[in-house]
């Protein structure tokens, strides 16, 4: 990795920058001096990839469809569309074009646009490794299931296997069958009993022993990760050719086989009807919000990261715009997918489709898909390719979410790790999988739930919204804006700098007093978290945001000199240095 230079003025809180965001015509700004060393994507597809294969997870295909059916089926595209328009996707472009410009990690980035921000950079790094901690995890179950799909008869389709229990039903080529509250599919059984053997634990204040079998899975797929990113972009570069692409042919495949179920029409009627009372719904809009900010991702450092080796002049716009429309028009698709098969379990259970996934988040595709897929003709072949795709899914988005810890701490430290970029992603990838093994255990689904819930939800909004007004008010939008010309040979239009000074992080705000004000009641599997897990929650979620204002006080204690004379010498420096940018090519 590049050493990355720029001329500091000793005492600077801020970078130097002229009053009023005045554009660097009149008063010049600070440009990172580049070397030439720094890493590049091979072929711009790659970098188009790799963003697609991050933004696309997991999420796309579970949670999107489980939040539109919950927040009243079509009516929930309305705020989606709209928080998307004005938040998500500018957020997404700012991004792009902050890692492009500055073409540095998520840590050192702050030197350049306002150092006493620089704890956001940690406190990404640190939520960027909770994820790491159950997102792989999650990974791991549909390799389990990948495995045991390569069988005539798929174990989840009969209740005669040993871990079944007396409430066990099996309704599907089976007339007069009764569905009661206690009834639980093969599916289901198979998943909570034999995947994950919750039954053998209390909860969290019993979470019982590391099942090994997930830990195999979860060494190879670490494996993989790190043979995947050990040698940089030029490497995970590649691998997204697979990992990115061969996920939208099973979809494909499986939307066409879906459209053929009997029933299926249901559940398109269900996912398209619109239910408008919902709009009146404080808790829609924040879903909404949170879906797509999620989905998209900005505010993990991943965006950051992987733009920072692309070349200076690459159309970041265009990037955007593309990137944002494929992300959102997969989890539009992906609904199709899901509803068609909940229709048809619908058919089979005689029930409507609301009451067929009563389980939330991964059960979607752990309980719900997998007892369908069971149950059609060709069921080993389908159930390969569904689990081949959630494992490719998931892949890719920890490739981005490990390789932005990993470009923030090599620009962070190039002297000391510029060289020793494998063993760093080897001690990297030993502390993920150190950190994911409460998450193998009985109890592990409680864990991967409560850091999902805590580690990340939250924080990251926080971040986003810290991250925004950053750029937008200290920075500056004209700065910002300059620089996006320098890069591009024109400035954004209006739309994105009221979007990215007003509109974006008012909706973000949004979304943090709401989650405050209305907190729901955490549960998993009829499970209700006791309050001591909560705090614990709490405690997670504080660890990584703590940073920033501990490096707040910290560059305040340490800065010479007081405020006001802080920020006229910062004036002062806008008047008199240029810097010039060696742009790479």
């Amino acid at each position: 990795m590049p050493h990355q230079e720029q001329v500091m003025v000793h005492g600077n809180l801020c970078a130097p920058g002229p009053p009023n965001n005045a554009g660097y015509n009149s008063n010049p700004v600070p440009v990172i001096i580049q070397t030439e060393s720094r890493d590049k994507w091979s072929k711009k597809m790659d970098f188009l990839l790799s963003v697609i294969g991050f933004a696309v997870d997991l999420g796309n295909v579970w949670r999107f469809p489980y939040i539109c059916y919950q927040n009243g089926g079509g009516a929930f595209l309305i705020p989606y569309v709209l928080m998307a328009v004005f938040g998500g996707v500018p957020l997404f472009y700012m991004e792009l074009a902050l890692g492009q410009f500055h073409r540095t990690g998520a840590i050192s980035i702050w030197k350049h646009i306002c150092p006493i921000f620089k704890g956001i950079g940690f406190a990404i790094c640190i939520i960027a490794l909770y994820v790491s901690f159950y997102y792989n995890t999650i990974i791991a179950w549909a390799l389990f299931y990948f495995y045991s799909s390569f069988s005539s008869t798929l174990p989840w389709t009969s209740c005669d296997n040993a871990w079944n229990t007396e409430n066990c039903t099996n309704y599907f080529g089976k007339d007069n069958v009764t569905w009661t509250n206690y009834s639980r599919s093969p599916a289901e059984e198979f998943y909570t009993r034999n995947v994950l053997a919750v039954h053998e634990s209390s909860g969290l204040g019993d979470v019982g022993y590391i099942r090994w079998q997930l830990m195999l899975c979860l060494f190879l797929i670490f494996t993989i990760v790190y043979f995947s990113l050990w040698k940089g972009v030029k490497t995970s570069g590649k691998v997204v050719w697979v990992t990115a692409t061969l996920p939208y042919v099973v979809l494909l495949i499986l939307m066409i086989r879906g459209a053929t179920l009997p029933g299926a029409w249901k559940g398109v009627v269900f996912y398209l009807n619109p239910k408008w009372e919902k709009l009146k719904e404080t808790s829609v809009w924040v879903d909404a919000a949170a879906q797509i900010f999620f989905s998209l991702g900005p505010g993990f450092g991943v965006l950051l990261a992987l733009s920072s080796y692309n070349p200076f002049n690459n159309n970041c716009y265009r990037d955007a715009i593309v990137t944002s429309l494929v992300n959102c028009l997969t989890s539009f698709v992906s609904g199709f997918v899901i509803f068609t098969v909940l229709g048809y379990m619908a058919e089979q259970r005689n029930v409507n489709v609301e009451d067929v996934a009563r389980d939330k988040g991964p059960s979607l595709l752990f309980i719900t898909y997998p007892e369908a897929i069971a149950n059609m003709v060709g069921s080993t072949f389908f159930a390969v390719i569904f689990f081949v795709m959630m494992i490719t899914l998931g892949l890719d988005s920890t490739f981005g979410g490990l390789e932005a810890i990993i470009t923030a701490v090599m620009d962070e430290y190039p002297d000391t790790l510029s060289h020793r970029r494998e063993l760093f992603v080897l001690g990297l990838v030993v502390v993920c999988f150190l950190g994911s093994l409460s998450t193998l255990t009985n109890g592990g689904a409680y864990v991967v739930k409560l850091l999902e819930e805590f580690g990340v939800g939250s924080p990251i909004i926080a971040i986003v919204f810290l991250e925004a007004t950053a750029v937008s008010w200290f920075y500056g939008i004209n700065r910002f804006s300059n620089d996006i010309k320098s890069m591009l040979g024109y400035t954004p239009g209006l739309f994105w700098k009221v979007c990215w000074v007003a509109i974006s992080p008012a909706f973000l705000a949004y979304i943090i007093i709401s989650s405050l004000l209305n907190p729901q009641p955490l549960t998993l599997f009829d499970y209700e978290f006791p309050d001591w897990s909560i705090t614990v929650g709490y405690i997670i979620g504080a660890s990584s945001f703590m940073w920033i204002p501990i490096y707040m006080v910290y560059k305040l204690v340490w800065t010479p000199g007081s405020l006001k004379q802080v920020r006229q010498m910062r004036v002062q420096t806008a008047d008199q240095n240029t810097m010039i940018p060696k742009q790479s090519t």
